[in-house]
């Protein structure tokens, strides 16, 4: 009996898979830079030629607005056929960020440029070192105005740093969890929102009740402007606060150390970059105020050094009155308005840089 054997089969090598490309399924680098230039391009067309036609000039927001939803939806589209869908959603979404940001940044830069190109030409070595006494028409400066504004500010924040700060050792350290603090936060909250017309108003109607109606002087104004700063004090200090460690704290308990002194020699140290951060925005939030100060400082056009007797000048109010008083010739009164909202910006922006000189230099070393 002859007994048949199958063959055995050899198997088959199995395919070789290769390996993907790191650039397969994705767009190049340089895409969404060619996309945003043809969809520039290709609205500047479309409306090049509607103002051809119209005989109107070349619409300069609508061509913005135009490219960016070009650019949107080609970028879309083109990352959804090439990479996914999900990565579409991610380029929509990164187009929707960056082109808010850009809004966001046209009436700034708008401000700036406006103010600069205006204010340059009504700065002079006169106006920074003379006042507008005895002064119409042309000529005079704003010396009287920014010696009122760097006083008035001043003891503004020596009011409102101390109760600030304090206010807000009191919320993190001592008050947790108490009905008066609750309290406080709530006042705080409220006078964040108050319009600073408000504090105007009650700066000069506690004045008036003791020297009567019609008081005008430097230390009004301050008294105003601390009603906006406190808050603002109480609200960046007690969040820095929040952020040290506890386990700080409980370091300095466990040697023994009382709780006042755990504050001044661990605590504040550690926070006293944010809270110099918090300081500097108060005064820079507080500087340009004007209305307040029209209330409680009032308007004059000599020097006064004295916070506690007569009007005083301060920068805003000296733009805003040279701006609504115009004189013979006006273009005078005109060049000194932008050149005190020029030397506002220039006053905000060094207390910003100081601030942010400060927080480096005061931020705790995590280097050994």
């Amino acid at each position: 009996m002859a007994i048949t054997t199958t063959p055995t089969r050899t198997p088959s090598p199995a395919p070789t898979s290769q390996a993907p490309s790191l650039t397969t399924g994705q767009l190049p680098r340089l895409t969404p830079w060619a996309v945003l230039a043809g969809s520039a391009l290709l609205s500047g067309i479309v409306f090049l030629l509607l103002s051809v036609a119209g005989g109107d000039g070349f619409n300069l927001a609508g061509w913005a607005v135009v490219t960016a939803i070009l650019y949107l939806l080609m970028i879309t589209v083109a990352s959804a056929i090439v990479e996914s869908r999900r990565k579409a959603v991610d380029r929509l979404v990164t187009g929707v960020v960056t082109i808010a940001f850009l809004i966001a940044m046209v009436p700034l830069v708008s401000v700036a440029y406006t103010v600069l190109v205006n204010g340059i030409a009504g700065l002079s070595a006169e106006f920074l070192s003379s006042s507008m006494r005895n002064v119409v028409g042309e000529g005079g400066g704003a010396l009287h105005a920014i010696v009122g504004t760097v006083l008035i500010t001043l003891a503004a924040a020596i009011i409102s740093i101390p109760i600030g700060i304090f206010a807000a050792i009191y919320l993190v350290e001592y008050g947790a969890g108490k009905p008066i603090a609750q309290g406080i936060t709530f006042l705080v909250d409220v006078m964040t929102g108050i319009p600073s017309i408000v504090a105007g108003l009650f700066a000069y109607a506690l004045f008036a009740l003791f020297l009567g109606p019609g008081i005008r002087m430097g230390f009004m104004g301050s008294i105003a402007l601390s009603v906006l700063m406190i808050p603002v004090v109480v609200r960046s200090s007690e969040e820095m606060l929040r952020l040290v460690p506890n386990e700080l704290r409980e370091a300095a308990y466990a040697l023994g150390v009382p709780k006042w002194r755990t504050i001044a020699k661990v605590v504040l140290p550690t926070a006293m970059a944010g809270i110099t951060t918090g300081i500097m925005l108060s005064i820079s939030r507080v500087i340009g105020e004007t209305a307040p100060l029209l209330l409680t400082a009032g308007v004059t056009a000599s020097m006064n050094y004295n916070l506690f007797e007569g009007r005083m000048m301060t920068l805003p109010v000296f733009a805003y009155t040279q701006y609504m008083n115009q004189g013979i010739p006006a273009s005078a009164y005109i060049e000194r308005a932008w050149a005190a909202a020029l030397l506002l910006i220039v006053f905000v922006m060094v207390l910003n840089l100081v601030a942010r000189l400060v927080a480096k230099l005061f931020a705790p070393k995590l280097g050994r």
